[in-house]
């Protein structure tokens, strides 16, 4: 069943917004001062991102394909898997959905923003900083990141091994989240993302936060070309040698 463009984007905006909220919502519980998970490791960051992408898959992946990332929208469409028509209002959405999520967080997190200090712990519950204020390192960590992502994404969706249970396809995305933050994480954050990177550094720049710094704009740049440009090859990479196969 083909869904409503409306319903689908509608599907998009609510699952990148679940998507930031709880993986975003996870690096202020663990980096802002005074919360109960203050101090609680890349572990709970991880589980917060893996469960951020795995509950909007389970919701909406038979809904709109469960995209919620600039970057695997613009790979369909660059292998010819996905409309171009339809690219401009699936990013749109996206990038509205990350910074309604944002917005959420912030909403639920206020009091211990204001008693924060370090500038960089409230920026990095927005969006990515590379640890080595390095962007080429930056650039290297999020290719690679979203180019596993992407490309790991369609194999366990598109494989013959998940044909008849394609729910359980969606929850191992999850689990795929979760291993890309613990392993790859440590450098940028990860983004792995352009939409939640981008439009929540937007909304840390507006925002008139008590002890926020600049939002890093000579970075953001980063976050934003890498993971398209990984999504583009990694779609292609995958199309070209293994769903030509495909029976």
């Amino acid at each position: 069943m083909t869904y409503p463009l409306a319903i689908r984007l509608a599907a998009e905006f609510i699952g990148t917004a679940i998507m930031v909220l709880l993986g975003n919502g996870s690096v202020a519980n663990v980096d802002l001062k005074g919360t109960k998970g203050e101090h609680g490791g890349w572990i709970l960051i991880s589980l917060g991102y893996g469960a951020g992408v795995m509950i909007p898959a389970l919701i909406f992946g038979g809904i709109s394909g469960n995209h919620i990332n600039p970057a695997f929208t613009l790979g369909l469409a660059f292998s010819g898997l996905f409309p171009w028509h339809e690219v401009l209002p699936y990013i749109t959405v996206q990038l509205l959905g990350a910074f309604v999520g944002q917005a959420i967080v912030v909403l639920a997190y206020k009091p211990y923003y204001n008693m924060t200090t370090n500038p960089d712990s409230i920026l990095g519950t927005f969006s990515t900083i590379d640890n080595a204020h390095s962007r080429f390192n930056g650039f290297i960590n999020e290719f690679v990141g979203t180019y596993i992502l992407v490309f790991a994404a369609l194999g366990i969706t598109k494989a013959p091994f998940f044909n008849n249970n394609l729910g359980t396809a969606h929850l191992a995305l999850g689990f795929l989240v979760m291993t890309l933050v613990a392993s790859l994480g440590g450098p940028t954050g990860p983004a792995l993302n352009p939409a939640r990177d981008l439009s929540p550094r937007i909304l840390h720049a507006l925002l008139p936060l008590k002890n926020k710094s600049d939002s890093h704009w000579h970075y953001a740049w980063v976050p934003v070309v890498a993971p398209i440009l990984a999504g583009i090859l990694a779609v292609f990479t995958y199309k070209n040698v293994f769903l030509i196969w495909h029976p």
